[in-house]
């Protein structure tokens, strides 16, 4: 055993270009090859037996009538993209507000937080003048 750890000890370090990208390759190979086995053996493993009722679509509970696609508003998708915005900028302001105290970040950094949301109400004031945060 102290045979080894010696030998262990003197071998030289492989701390080449290549060898790091050896490790990641490596560690690529076992995750796929993980991956692999895993669905193999869910296939190999599992019961199977289609039936008609087992291939329908289920949607909560209700059985599937009419066509496959429904027609969705518009105004739904700028809703979900305002959301958006103002959640990247919730992002933006909370670390904002954490390094605001630190010395050094004074004046310029307040004035880049106002440019900021100056940008966003003028966001916001041109969907309120478009009319798109009107419920209807």
């Amino acid at each position: 055993m102290e045979a080894l750890a010696a030998a262990a000890a003197t071998a030289p370090q492989q701390s080449g270009y290549f060898h790091v990208y050896s490790v990641v390759g490596l560690l690529a190979v076992v995750g796929v090859l993980f991956v692999t086995v895993a669905f193999a053996s869910n296939r190999l493993l599992r019961p199977y037996a289609p039936t008609p009722e087992k291939l329908l679509a289920y949607e909560c509970g209700v059985d599937p009538v009419g066509e496959g696609w429904a027609q969705t508003q518009i105004r739904y998708y700028i809703y979900t993209f305002l959301y958006v915005i103002f959640a990247v900028d919730a992002i933006y302001l909370f670390p904002w507000a954490t390094v605001f105290a630190a010395p050094g970040f004074g004046a310029g950094t307040l004035i880049e937080m106002f440019v900021f949301i100056g940008f966003l109400a003028v966001g916001l004031l041109y969907a309120w003048k478009k009319g798109v945060l009107e419920w209807t």
